[in-house]
């Protein structure tokens, strides 16, 4: 029996409705493909110009400090944990930036060690220096032990257990020792105005 007229105008109507929603989606989906696409290439190069700049500035940091900080490390070698009994510091070399108070913002390059004379952390690394650290934040004896040193300048400091990380010690996120409890230690500091942070792409 012959489909009725109405019945095959139904069924191309329906099948010229579903052709073109396919078509549709397909479309949608190339666009949005594309659009993804290039958002994740604007975004890589933001993160490219980002990367050149924070690179830039390291190396800038890090031809002007890493001459200063460096010519201490001959001075890392043993000492007599016994004889360090409070916070006690010496100026190396005096700066001629701001006095360090108590709200002073700063940044500072580093070389810490125990009294057997291993470094347990430092800002030079294969003949380069990390990014600098915060001025905040840190053990009593290094708040205490770098007030009145001017920026630029560099200081030793002598930190007794009790105001380094007393009978805890410290560990590493695995667990391994780096510090034993009950450890004086000493630093050699040196402290510079913090660097402007380069913004990161849509953070302003």
């Amino acid at each position: 029996m012959a489909t009725p007229k109405s019945q095959r105008i139904g069924i191309l109507i329906i099948t010229i409705v579903m052709i073109v929603g396919t078509l549709g989606s397909f479309i949608v989906m190339v666009i949005a493909n594309d659009n993804a696409q290039r958002d994740q290439a604007v975004a890589q190069k933001q993160y490219d110009e980002y990367m050149a700049k924070t690179n830039a500035q390291q190396s800038e940091l890090n031809t002007k400090y890493y001459p200063v900080i460096s010519q201490y490390a001959a001075r890392v070698a043993a000492f007599d944990a016994a004889a360090v009994t409070s916070v006690t510091s010496e100026d190396l070399l005096v700066g001629e930036g701001e006095v360090i108070g108590d709200s002073t913002q700063y940044s500072a390059y580093y070389i810490g060690w125990t009294p057997d004379g291993k470094i347990f952390d430092q800002s030079i690394m294969s003949g380069q220096l990390k990014e600098p650290i915060p001025g905040s934040g840190l053990i009593p004896g290094w708040t205490e032990g770098v007030k009145g040193m001017k920026l630029g300048g560099v200081r030793e400091i002598s930190i007794d257990s009790d105001k380094a990380y007393g009978d805890k010690g410290q560990k590493d996120p695995t667990g391994r020792e780096i510090i034993p409890p009950n450890t004086p230690l000493k630093f050699i500091v040196l402290a510079i105005p913090t660097p402007t942070p380069v913004p990161y792409p849509g953070l302003g």
